[in-house]
């Protein structure tokens, strides 16, 4: 890793430093990672398993992001919060992190989700009026600077919003990573091969808050 958070792959690209060494995680670099996300299933999959994810490395989550899926039915909110499956049976599920309140936390966010997105209109609508305006962001993302960005004033407002509507485990740090991946913000480092392809994918989307 060079002084600036970057590791150049036998590709011969150079990416942020914590995807190296997997290629199943280069690929999320690559392809997933700071792109903007406007589905609802996939932002209520992301911020659920960010609440998974804490306390263990995200390789973990991510190695086991088709389990999850499978046993919450695709992270389809409106199915889970209908008719939540048994918490007993998850928990004899080796495929997922068996926590007890982590998947307690998944099954009541289903709940506050579809009001979430009766209320709005859409998860997307609700997530997206918390994208940071330029003023707030870095003029040059780099490894310095990302490393004294745990949480923002953008994550610490989503954070104590959801949590007076009810949801659990979404912390500021937690909201921060999720709004990272779902490309609310691009954090892919200066330099990093990645970051123009981001940039380039948000400019095509209209933010549909």
């Amino acid at each position: 890793m060079t002084d600036n958070g970057l590791r150049r792959g036998d590709d011969g690209l150079t990416r942020c430093w914590w995807c190296d060494g997997a290629d199943d995680y280069r690929a999320y670099h690559d392809r997933e990672w700071g792109f903007p996300v406007t589905d609802d299933q996939r932002l209520f999959e992301k911020i659920c398993l960010e609440g998974f994810q804490s306390g263990l490395s995200w390789l973990t989550i991510l190695r086991k992001r088709d389990n999850f899926r499978r046993a919450f039915r695709e992270f389809d909110f409106e199915s889970l919060a209908k008719r939540p499956p048994s918490v007993d049976k998850l928990l004899l599920d080796a495929g997922i992190v068996r926590h007890r309140g982590k998947i307690e936390s998944t099954l009541n966010n289903a709940r506050q989700a579809r009001e979430l997105a009766r209320e709005f209109g859409s998860l997307a609508a609700y997530f997206w009026r918390f994208e940071p305006p330029p003023d707030e962001r870095p003029s040059e993302l780099t490894w310095a600077v990302l490393s004294k960005l745990p949480k923002t004033p953008a994550s610490i407002a989503l954070s104590k919003d959801l949590k007076k509507r009810g949801w659990s485990f979404v912390g500021p740090t937690t909201m921060y990573a999720f709004m990272q991946a779902m490309g609310l913000v691009n954090d892919h480092l200066e330099g990093c091969s990645v970051r123009a392809k981001a940039l380039a994918a948000r400019s095509k989307v209209k933010s549909p808050r």
